[in-house]
């Protein structure tokens, strides 16, 4: 990398203002690796785990959980950025990134509210590692990396129905898999289960909404950064 930090806009940007938080520092790569190799290193640890005897999950199955397929991804891309400098990557990778900000801060919220142990306050840190690497770790780096470093891409208006694109697609993947196989990724997810249909899509209409929420939210806040970044309102 040489010397002038550049970022792939055509925007006048306040390079003085943006120097400290600029997606090249060596800082922010940093970390960005370390947090791409800890969350990726999960996921191993608990591929491992899927193999074991008495385990509750097979691998494939595992694989098929939104936490693990989010985190994986995450941990490629975050390893990406660390190791590309930002005007080499394309200009739709905050976009990207803004995505798994999102899947990864819901990952985090409906862990608490739906399947964490009753008696796990929400806010303890002591879980089993890969669980902290990718329900608490993860959603908290992304979203504070989302907030601070420097952005290049705005977005429009539809950006967090796009992002739905993914999270729908799981939810009828789950329940096509779930038809055949009998095995549900979640409990909320299957009408087996005490209250049946009625109960699984009133809380896929909750959770959907809380994604179209939260996903209206990250957009905002990616905008509002990189209009501070361009020094625009």
């Amino acid at each position: 990398m040489t010397g002038e930090l550049m970022l792939p806009s055509a925007v006048d940007r306040r390079a003085s203002v943006n120097h400290a938080l600029h997606p090249d520092r060596l800082w922010v790569r940093v970390l960005r690796a370390a947090v791409g190799i800890f969350v990726l290193a999960a996921v191993i640890q608990k591929t491992y785990d899927a193999t074991l005897p008495g385990s509750d999950v097979d691998i494939a199955q595992l694989y098929s959980e939104f936490t693990v397929q989010g985190n994986l991804v995450l941990a490629l891309v975050l390893l990406a950025s660390a190791w590309r400098p930002r005007a080499r990557l394309p200009q739709w990778w905050d976009h990207l990134f803004g995505a798994l900000v999102l899947y990864l801060v819901m990952t985090g919220i409906i862990y608490i509210v739906l399947i964490a142990p009753a008696d796990e306050p929400w806010w303890s840190w002591n879980l089993y590692w890969p669980q902290l690497a990718h329900h608490r770790l993860a959603p908290l780096f992304v979203a504070l990396d989302w907030l601070l470093v420097t952005r290049t891409a705005r977005g429009t208006w539809w950006r967090p129905l796009a992002w739905l694109g993914y999270p729908v697609a799981f939810l009828v993947f789950s329940w096509v898999r779930g038809g055949m196989d009998g095995w549900y990724v979640y409990d909320f997810l299957d009408p087996t289960l005490e209250g049946g249909w009625p109960a699984v899509l009133i809380t896929t209409a909750e959770v959907l909404v809380a994604f179209l929420v939260a996903g209206l939210l990250v957009h905002l806040a990616g905008k509002l950064r990189a209009s501070l970044a361009a020094g625009t309102r």
